[in-house]
C-alpha cells in the first residue's frame, strides 16, 4: 500500500486538489458494490483501464446485498482523497479521472458527475428504454443523467447519477455517508445534505460511462416503481424543494383515479396530457429513429403511472437500516505497479 507521505505525485499541467501548492495527482479509490458470489464485475475490469497513475489508483469491489451499506464500508476503507462510485456494470471512459480533476481545483466543489449512456450496440428494446429516460416528458431535468446535455455547469442531485460520480472523501464523511435506510435515492439525500452545507456539485456531459438499460419490460417497470418508492422515502427523510417536481406523477395518478367522479371540465387535463405525449413524440423524431421514438410513447405514459404508484407506496413503507449482522466480502484490486 502507498504510504501517506506519498499520497500525491506530480503530474504535468494539473493543479493540486485544493488548488494550491505544486501540481499534484490525488489518490483515487474506485468503489464498486456487487452481488454476493458475483465473479464477473464489468466495472472492475474497466476501472483497471482508467488513464491514471497506477500507484494513485485503488479499486474496491464490495459484495453484499445492501448497496448503501456496501458503499459506506468502501468509504471507510478507502485510502483515496477522491472516491469514484461506479455500479458493477458501468464502463467509464478511460479519461474520466483526469477530466474530473480540473473541477476539484476549486475547494468548494465536492461532487463531479456525468451521464450514463446506452451503448450503441444495445438491443432494440434497451435502446427504446434509453429513449424514454432521455425524454423530457418522462424524466424531466433528470434526463441529463442519460444523455450528454448542454455544457459543464453547477448542478443539483437532479442531474447526477451514482453509477458515475466522483466525490471528495472528506465531504462525504462530513455529512455522515449514505443513509443506509434508503435504497435507491441514497445518493440524492446525500447530495441534498451536501448542498445544504454549502458544497458545490458539477455536471460535466463529457464525463461518461456506458451502461446498458434494463433488459426486459418487467425489469424496466420494476425500476420505475423502485425509483418512485425511493423518491418518496427520500422525501420523508430529507424533504427539500428539489423533490417537488416528483410529486407530479403521484398527483396525476390520483387525478386519473378521481376522474370518473369529477365534473367534465376536469377531463381537459387528459386532453392536454395527450397533446403533450404527441408533442414529445415529434421532438423525439428530430434525433431518434422512427421505430424507437414510436415504441417509446407507451413507456413514457407507463413511466408516469408506475413511478406515481411507487411514490404512493413509498410514503407508507417502513424505513430501517440493514441488520448489523450483514456480511460483506471486500476485494481490493491492486494495479501491478502498486503492488511491486
Amino acid at each position: 500500500m502507498t504510504q501517506d507521505s506519498e499520497k500525491n505525485v506530480e503530474i504535468g499541467g494539473l493543479a493540486g486538489l485544493g488548488g494550491t501548492g505544486p501540481a499534484v495527482c490525488p489518490t483515487v479509490t474506485v468503489i464498486i458494490p456487487a452481488r454476493p458470489g458475483q465473479t464477473d464485475v464489468l466495472a472492475a475490469s474497466a476501472a483497471v483501464e482508467l488513464d491514471y497513475p497506477r500507484d494513485r489508483l485503488e479499486i474496491l469491489v464490495i459484495r453484499g446485498t445492501q448497496p448503501s451499506a456496501q458503499r459506506n464500508l468502501g468509504i471507510r476503507m478507502a485510502t483515496g482523497d477522491l472516491i469514484y462510485f461506479l455500479d458493477d456494470d458501468s464502463v467509464p471512459d478511460t479519461g474520466n479521472l483526469r477530466r474530473a480533476l480540473q473541477w476539484f481545483r476549486e475547494d468548494s466543489v465536492a461532487i463531479v458527475g456525468g451521464p450514463s449512456l446506452c451503448p450503441a450496440e444495445a438491443p432494440f428494446w434497451e435502446r427504446v428504454f434509453s429513449v424514454v429516460m432521455r425524454s423530457w416528458l418522462a424524466f424531466g431535468p433528470s434526463r441529463a443523467r442519460y444523455m450528454q446535455l448542454g455544457k459543464p455547469r453547477p448542478t443539483s442531485e437532479k442531474e447526477l447519477i451514482l453509477c458515475n460520480l466522483l466525490a471528495r472523501k472528506k465531504a462525504i464523511l462530513e455529512v455522515g455517508g449514505f443513509n443506509e435506510s434508503l435504497y435507491p435515492n441514497e445518493e440524492n439525500a446525500l447530495m441534498d445534505e451536501m448542498s445544504a452545507r454549502g458544497w458545490k456539485m458539477i455536471y460535466d456531459p463529457a464525463l461518461v460511462v456506458y451502461r446498458r438499460p434494463r433488459r426486459t419490460v418487467s425489469a424496466f417497470v420494476k425500476m420505475l416503481f423502485r425509483y418512485g418508492r425511493g423518491r418518496a422515502e427520500q422525501f420523508r427523510v430529507n424533504p427539500t424543494l428539489n423533490s417537488l417536481p416528483n410529486l407530479v406523477p403521484p398527483l396525476f395518478c390520483l387525478y386519473l383515479a378521481c376522474l370518473p367522479f369529477l365534473r367534465i371540465p376536469f377531463g381537459g387535463i387528459l386532453l392536454l396530457y395527450t397533446g403533450a405525449i404527441l408533442g414529445q413524440w415529434l421532438l423525439l423524431l428530430r434525433n431518434t429513429r422512427f421505430q424507437e421514438a414510436t415504441a417509446a410513447l407507451p413507456f413514457i405514459v407507463l413511466t408516469h403511472l408506475v413511478y406515481g404508484l411507487g411514490f404512493w407506496y413509498g410514503l407508507f413503507t417502513k424505513l430501517h437500516p440493514p441488520s448489523g449482522l450483514m456480511e460483506f466480502q471486500v476485494e481490493r484490486i491492486c494495479i501491478p505497479r502498486r503492488c511491486e
